[in-house]
């Protein structure tokens, strides 16, 4: 099986369709561009424009031979989903045959989230006696406070920042933009990052005066932090206090809504804070704070 020239340069504008255009992590588009590649080697020399529906699920019947997981064969389906709406939109192709593609029901799970006594334990094992620990120190409670996305985190600029109004722009997906609130705590936090911590983060490198598009959070060698990074540094702190959870910067995000639903607020203010496109991405939120209230219940209930 072979790929011809066509294909590859179909599949080299739709990557940059989905990471300039469709504002995908990098990850994500990894992925998309992997499960696009192993369909088109499948169709061998078979120009993909030439492809209709039966083709399509000819090709799904194959790869659920391999036993993927619900999940990974979602989203390859998703894949070529959105490969052929965008050969669609350029006019490659005159009628999506993978418009009436369906995905497997993904299995319903429940987001994981912390505690507020085990977020404290970790951001009170975060060093701060290094600039580079400040800066840790600072995301995290800047994670915790607002409910972003690491990558959302990670593409912060000084152009972003309104603390005088305890507010930040983010660009979430999609490219949208949208306004989050930051806490007294985590402003505190972070203006001390930036005014003591960040110019000595990357020491023997000289960091030009900030402008608007300047990354705010940076590494030891002044370039932009990588939300790997951020991810590594919330490894080794849960590691070091051997906490019995897998704890991600999804999971501050999940924690961050979760106590917000507990607490009473309005489940459209808290979809508007987290960026979902629906109401029924925010419900899932809901149905952990229930959860929360049996297990406590059951606990604690003498008669539960």
């Amino acid at each position: 099986m072979t790929l011809n020239n066509n294909s590859k340069q179909d599949l080299e504008n739709f990557k940059s369709y989905i990471l300039v255009e469709k504002n995908f992590s990098k990850y994500t588009a990894a992925a998309y561009y992997s499960d696009i590649l192993s369909f088109l080697i499948w169709l061998d020399n078979m120009p993909c424009e030439n492809v209709n529906f039966s083709k399509i699920r000819e090709y799904i019947h194959f790869i659920q031979k391999f036993n993927y997981k619900k999940t990974t064969l979602a989203r390859k389906i998703s894949s070529i989903r959105t490969f052929y709406k965008y050969l669609t939109r350029e006019q490659q192709v005159e009628v999506n045959p993978a418009l009436s593609l369906n995905s497997p029901k993904k299995p319903k799970t429940l987001p994981k989230f912390l505690t507020v006594d085990e977020v404290e334990k970790i951001l009170n094992n975060v060093k701060i006696d290094t600039p580079s620990g400040f800066r840790n120190r600072a995301i995290l409670e800047l994670l915790w406070a607002t409910g972003m996305r690491v990558s959302e985190l990670s593409g912060l600029n000084f152009g972003d920042l309104d603390l005088e109004n305890n507010e930040i722009k983010v660009f979430g997906k999609g490219a949208k933009e949208r306004i989050i609130l930051v806490s007294e705590r985590a402003k505190n936090y972070l203006n001390n990052y930036i005014t003591t911590a960040r110019p000595l983060v990357a020491k023997g490198y000289r960091l030009e005066e900030p402008t608007e598009s300047t990354p705010l959070f940076i590494n030891k060698t002044g370039y932009r932090l990588q939300p790997r990074m951020i991810r590594r540094v919330i490894n080794d702190i849960v590691d070091a206090i051997q906490l019995p959870k897998h704890v991600s910067p999804h999971v501050f995000r999940h924690s961050f809504a979760t106590h917000l639903i507990e607490n009473g607020a309005d489940l459209r203010v808290v979809q508007e804070l987290l960026g979902h496109a629906s109401i029924s991405n925010t419900q899932i939120y809901t149905h952990v704070s229930t959860q929360h209230l049996k297990d406590v219940y059951n606990e604690t209930h003498p008669r539960a």
